[in-house]
């Protein structure tokens, strides 16, 4: 899989379950913050433009948003375990899961182009 293709994948599965975690949520008890992988997957999702396009800054870009909402997840995750909420747990599982591995495909990808670079010189 490409790069710019995983950043897709992630965007849209940030949005789709991000979206499901806020319409399953009860409307007195909403925060704003469940929209956060919500704002972040669109984030990614324009991005992807550039992305396809082999810009650099916007590869790093991506792929630093994309590690620092791996890491963000994890509190949601433990709050979910905690609940016990089989749904939520699932839901940010699918969230992590789908971020760690364009997190992989974005290193193969940055490995590739530079052993690519350093059999050129």
């Amino acid at each position: 899989m490409k790069p710019y293709q995983a950043t897709i994948l992630n965007a849209v599965v940030l949005v789709i379950f991000g979206l499901w975690a806020y319409l399953n949520v009860a409307a007195e008890s909403r925060s704003m913050t469940i929209l956060i992988p919500v704002f972040f997957g669109v984030v990614l999702a324009l991005l992807a433009i550039p992305f396809k396009k082999e810009n650099k800054v916007v590869a790093h870009v991506v792929a630093g948003l994309t590690l620092l909402i791996s890491i963000a997840l994890i509190m949601p995750l433990m709050g979910s375990i905690g609940r016990e909420d089989m749904d939520a747990i699932f839901r940010v599982g699918v969230m992590m899961t789908a971020c760690l591995f364009a997190l992989v495909v974005y290193i193969k990808s940055f490995i590739s182009t530079r052993r690519a670079r350093q059999n050129e010189a």
